[in-house]
């Protein structure tokens, strides 16, 4: 992938993560509580599972813009090649 293209993706899977993490009462909103997280998780759980899954993203992002993410599945794909 160019990097014309990598790197403005990459910024915006970020500010994905980033608002999922600032804004996640409105994702409550949208999708609702998470049972298993809530039982899980404890009080809150759902606030919680919301946020991680927000610096996920981040984490996704960063490894997009720096091209990370194609060595990560190139080894992912490894696994099942049979060659």
């Amino acid at each position: 992938m160019s990097v014309f293209l990598r790197v403005p993706l990459g910024i915006i899977v970020m500010i994905i993560g980033f608002l999922m993490v600032l804004r996640t009462s409105v994702l409550i909103e949208w999708f609702g509580r998470v049972d298993w997280a809530e039982e899980k998780l404890g009080n809150g759980g759902t606030y919680t599972f919301y946020k991680l899954g927000g610096v996920l993203v981040v984490f996704i992002g960063i490894f997009i813009a720096t091209n990370f993410i194609s060595d990560i599945l190139t080894s992912f794909a490894g696994i099942f090649d049979r060659t």
